[in-house]
């Protein structure tokens, strides 16, 4: 449970925390959108203040029937935000959100230690030939179709059953190209109704078959707000809530907006397992 960044093993085996960094207009919880330099520097200090071990940088909202950007607008907004972070906090750790071979490639030179693909290949052939030639830890990612269509494409015969079969081909794929360091997200809230994330969550002990670290993005999603009637902004509680299960269950990463109960979570499901 060890991945290679830049040099530095770090060991998954205790939880990190992954904090959100969206550079974006329309991401889905306002209050993660960062959109001049000075935003960024904030909101970047912060979480690494309050311990996130990682920083995962998004120039292309993922949200259910989020509109397109290109390739060029997708890179103006996410190189210089890297440049940016690590001249000012050159001991951080960059994941980048993309799925996008070149802005998964242009990220890398620029010093991007991670590349966190939210289609796992599906959408840029060229991604994990990338991936393999700057061998850079590779977060894969459950979903179907593309942002745009993907609410419409939540039908499965057996949703766990897929999802694992999945990763099998994904895992299969990935290590042929001679990519060293995976993480798998099964993907929650892409191509996947409120029941259907309540059984994911449910079963997330599952994926543990596939003996590689697990991420778990469920922060301020529709699965919280949407069973209290509410909104993302009004979502921090569920979301500490069902981080808590995801690490209980076997989460190696959490995703999260709010870096510092997401620690908080980490440091006392250890004491329970103690």
């Amino acid at each position: 449970m060890t991945i290679n960044c830049a040099g530095n093993l770090i060991d998954l085996s205790k939880p990190k925390i992954m904090g959100i960094l969206n550079i974006t207009p329309d991401s889905f919880f306002s209050g993660s959108r960062t959109e001049n330099k000075d935003a960024v520097l904030r909101k970047a200090e912060k979480m690494l203040k309050e311990e996130a071990d990682f920083l995962d940088i998004g120039g292309y909202s993922s949200r259910p029937g989020a509109g397109d950007i290109s390739v060029e607008a997708e890179i103006k907004r996410v190189i210089p935000v890297v440049e940016l972070l690590l001249k000012n906090f050159p001991e951080a750790l960059l994941s980048i959100d993309t799925f996008r071979s070149k802005v998964a490639e242009g990220s890398i030179a620029a010093g991007a230690h991670i590349i966190n693909d939210i289609s796992g290949g599906n959408l840029d052939k060229n991604m994990m030939p990338v991936i393999a030639k700057y061998q850079v830890p590779y977060i894969m990612m459950h979903m179907k179709g593309t942002p745009k269509t993907m609410k419409e494409l939540n039908q499965y015969q057996n949703m766990l059953q897929e999802i694992i079969y999945y990763f099998s081909e994904k895992i299969k794929q990935a290590r042929l190209a001679g990519i060293n360091d995976l993480i798998i997200d099964p993907g929650f809230g892409f191509a996947k109704n409120i029941a259907q994330n309540f059984e994911l969550l449910s079963q997330l002990e599952l994926f543990q078959m596939l003996e590689l670290p697990i991420l778990a993005g469920i922060s301020r999603k529709s699965i919280i707000y949407k069973t209290f009637k509410t909104s993302a902004e009004n979502a921090l509680n569920g979301t500490t809530v069902l981080n808590t299960l995801c690490l209980q269950k076997g989460a190696n990463i959490l995703r999260v907006h709010d870096v510092k109960e997401a620690v908080e979570c980490v440091k006392l499901v250890a004491q329970i397992k103690k």
